[in-house]
């Protein structure tokens, strides 16, 4: 059975946003949960207010609506806290329950948004068949517990269920305290940009492209884990630099200015290879594209970047 109806959690947030159009287009019925966000009107998506932590409120969602597709990307990822914060276990507990929830009102379709820090960054190169899953963050931990504990639950229950692993991220919309919006409002600012020595290599995806390659797997049979990865190599320097180009600030760039984690890896590769074999996806954007679209969006909405915290 092929999923119509979907079940968006995290709808408002900045990888849930970028989803609602994609899967409006490719003709799904799209139900946008939100909470603390005030939705906004995108085509063909009707929104729902809801906490996925309100366990029961959440089954009374899924019986009303009777959705056969979940797609759920609602998490705790406040940046400066999320890899700690003692939240990630509540949060599987309640992804638990609503994953079991959907299932037991006829649910056939799945997928949950995963994430890099599942891996074990000192292999450096990420893949999906040879990268050992030892994370070393608490939020890691989560993540890797409520994949293996879902897709366990597929095999089991019959439900078609994917793990979409992300990777690094940026695009509009983002929290303007993560590395990539930060630097931006600095220079649109005028004020110096500080950030650490920037050797750091990084496999950075604009949003879109990452919301895209989770739509395209949510659309397709395919089951297990994947990486919505781009498996091009960048350093934080020449994405800094790069926004001080396309900005024409570049004199305010402070690089080096800030100290980087004593245990920051050196590199965090994600291998992509499997997603475009398995159903088709590869990211669009190039690094100049979506960081200028990036700066536009912002040189837009700067006056609200307190409100997207």
């Amino acid at each position: 059975m092929t999923a119509r109806r979907v079940l968006v959690t995290g709808a408002s947030g900045f990888l849930g946003s970028h989803c609602l159009t994609p899967l409006a287009e490719r003709g799904y019925d799209v139900i946008a949960l939100h909470h603390a966000r005030t939705p906004f009107d995108v085509p063909g998506v009707r929104w729902v207010h809801g906490d996925v932590m309100d366990r029961d409120a959440m089954r009374r969602i899924i019986g009303a609506e009777k959705p056969d597709g979940l797609l759920h990307l609602a998490w705790f990822v406040e940046p400066g806290k999320l890899i700690a914060d003692p939240s990630n276990l509540t949060w599987v507990a309640a992804s638990l329950d609503l994953i079991r929830a959907f299932r037991e009102a006829g649910g056939e379709r799945c997928v949950i948004s995963g994430s890099c820090y599942e891996y074990d960054w000192r292999y450096g190169y990420c893949s999906e068949d040879v990268t050992p899953c030892e994370p070393d963050t608490l939020y890691g931990a989560a993540k890797d517990s409520l994949r293996r504990a879902f897709l366990s639950y597929c095999s089991v229950s019959g439900l078609s269920g994917a793990w979409g692993r992300a990777f690094f991220m940026y695009g509009p919309r983002e929290n303007p305290a993560r590395l990539v919006s930060s630097v931006i409002l600095s220079l649109l600012k005028g004020v110096p940009a500080k950030s650490s020595h920037g050797l750091q290599v990084r496999d950075y995806l604009h949003i879109q492209d990452v919301a895209d390659g989770l739509v395209a797997l949510f659309a397709s049979e395919a089951n297990g884990p994947y990486n919505i990865a781009a498996n091009a190599p960048v350093t934080i320097r020449q994405i800094v630099e790069l926004i001080g180009v396309i900005t024409g600030k570049s004199h305010l760039l402070q690089i080096g200015a800030l100290p980087a984690r004593a245990n920051d890896a050196p590199l965090v590769l994600g291998d992509g290879r499997r997603a475009l074999n398995d159903f088709g996806w590869k990211p669009k954007l190039t690094l100049e594209e979506g960081l200028s679209e990036t700066v536009e969006w912002w040189q837009l909405h700067a006056d609200d970047a307190g409100d997207r915290r």
